[in-house]
């Protein structure tokens, strides 16, 4: 049994983990240390090494709630307070890679499945297609496929522990590649002119505009973060219940990928956009986007919090799989990277936005240039909208090859 279990005091650990982390950055051997190793990788992982040696729960309600609510919290004020056009600069680069990621995932999964076709039972392949919509844009799409394909609760346990442990494990990949971005991109010979010219604007506003933090500022920064939040969240999952009747009839191939959460993530990014063009952008004179950061990165410690690696030799076969079906979808992503000169961060993102949808493709992004986390939630959103029909296309794939 854990040792914290009580919600609050989960969070008073998480939240000390990223108070400890980021405050070691500021001394002189926390600078040494995250100048070879992000400090994210270490908010990441240490609730993964809490959870494996029994101090913090795999599951907990505070989980959800960072989910439901922390998570659209920071992400309505990252938006509100983004610069689209400058953002929108990034070019045609990041949307060829996002695309490439998922054709990695779809061709990748029949591939392992080939591989490893002599160890596994006969209807695994309805397990990994359930996993191929996780990883092409997240849960939504894990439960979508899964009734698709009729994959029954017994065989999703094991698969759900590949879908972590490898899942995870290459998030954890992407957050230490961070570091490594200039080194890498200089053997690409890639441009990286464009997103360091994006992220010294965005930059450049917050050093010239933001003001000190004042009572008024901070409580009005929560105030529209959590508004946009519950706003979106209500609409989201309120449209979900309007609507659900409506797709299952007429388009029942939508019906399963536009959960409640899905319309939640459309609408933060919709009206976020949209407020961005506003005055409301103003309050980022009050540091709004530090705020949102903060709250990303605490529900990044939930992220990690789950990711238990105890249960790594439990499938073992599918485990293996997974790795290999990864190791195809990285491989798709770096080869296009290396024929268009893209840089790292487009790759991570890319990948990203597809193995993690909308919920971690902002941490990653922001781990790379810490002012784009917007980007990242975009890609994750166009994750969530090509993952059942890809997801579908890998599994009729994964059924051809299991015959």
């Amino acid at each position: 049994m854990p040792f914290l279990q009580e919600p609050m005091a989960i969070l008073a650990f998480c939240s000390a983990v990223c108070a400890v982390v980021f405050l070691s950055g500021t001394t002189g051997w926390g600078r040494r240390l995250f100048s070879v190793i992000p400090s994210v990788v270490f908010v990441y992982y240490i609730p993964t090494f809490a959870t494996t040696f029994g101090l913090l729960p795999a599951a907990s309600p505070v989980y959800d709630w960072m989910r439901d609510y922390l998570l659209p919290f920071s992400l309505f004020l990252l938006m509100v307070t983004a610069d689209i056009p400058t953002i929108l600069r990034i070019g045609p680069k990041a949307l060829l890679l996002m695309v490439v990621g998922t054709l990695g995932v779809v061709v990748g999964g029949p591939i392992a499945y080939l591989v490893m076709a002599e160890w596994l039972p006969p209807d695994s392949w309805k397990a990994l297609a359930a996993l191929s919509g996780s990883w092409i844009g997240g849960g939504a799409n894990f439960a979508a496929i899964k009734e698709s394909v009729g994959a029954t609760d017994s065989m999703i346990g094991p698969i759900i522990i590949v879908d972590t442990a490898v899942g995870y494990s290459w998030t954890g990949i992407l957050l230490v590649l961070a570091n490594y971005q200039r080194v890498i991109d200089k053997w690409n010979g890639a441009s990286t002119a464009v997103l360091e010219d994006i992220n010294q604007r965005l930059s450049d506003f917050e050093e010239s505009e933001v003001k000190p933090m004042t009572t008024a500022n901070a409580c009005t920064i929560i105030a529209v973060g959590f508004v946009g939040a519950v706003f979106c969240r209500e609409l989201g999952y309120g449209f979900h219940e309007w609507s659900s009747d409506f797709l299952a009839t007429s388009m029942p191939s939508l019906a399963a990928i536009f959960t409640g959460f899905t319309w939640m993530v459309i609408f933060l990014s919709t009206f976020g956009i949209l407020l961005s063009f506003t005055r409301l952008r103003n309050i980022e004179t009050g540091g709004a986007s530090k705020l949102g950061y903060a709250a990303l990165y605490l529900f990044l410690t939930s992220i990690g919090a789950k990711a238990d690696l105890r249960g790594i030799l439990a499938a073992p076969e599918l485990l293996l799989v997974g790795l290999i079906w990864i190791v195809i979808h990285v491989a798709f992503l770096f080869m296009v990277a290396r024929l268009i000169k893209a840089p790292l961060f487009l790759v991570a993102i890319g990948s990203q936005a597809n193995i993690g949808g909308a919920a971690s493709a902002p941490i990653v992004a922001a781990a790379y240039y810490e002012s784009m986390a917007p980007v990242g939630l975009l890609m994750g959103v166009m994750g969530y909208l090509l993952g059942n029909y890809a997801g579908l296309l890998c599994a009729l794939l994964l059924k051809l090859a299991a015959g």
